[in-house]
């Protein structure tokens, strides 16, 4: 991969995700691709920078706490820095065990009414 540059479309394509979705990223300078005319190019950094901000979005974080972590990956951050974003990896990392308590809540409660269903279902006569 090293020096080659990437189309719009083959951004779009190896990252599964919408034109719209990669022009706001570019909006709002999360990534800075290569312009040649209105055509835009894509090199290892755009890349590297796009896979940290699916991966910030997985995470559940927002745009400008991803901008946050990408600023730190670009530069040599500061002690203070990187104790913020420890800081808000903890916080995400309590959030999803908070969202998983609830989904896992919601799958133990389907589960037991599908139990009941299934169950008054073999009571019933054919």
């Amino acid at each position: 991969m090293a020096g080659e540059l990437l189309s719009f479309k083959e951004m779009c394509a190896r990252f599964e995700v919408t034109p719209r979705t990669l022009r706001y990223y570019e909006y709002i300078e999360l990534l800075n691709p290569q312009k040649q005319g209105r055509a835009r190019f894509y090199g290892p950094r755009e890349v590297a920078r796009m896979t940290l901000i699916l991966r910030g979005r997985r995470f559940g974080f927002s745009l400008e706490e991803i901008r946050q972590w990408l600023d730190l990956r670009d530069r040599k951050g500061s002690r203070e820095q990187y104790e913020v974003w420890v800081a808000m990896a903890d916080r995400q990392l309590a959030e999803l065990a908070r969202q998983r308590d609830k989904i896992d809540a919601a799958i133990d409660d389907l589960r037991r009414l599908r139990d009941e269903t299934r169950q008054h279902l073999a009571d019933m006569p054919p």
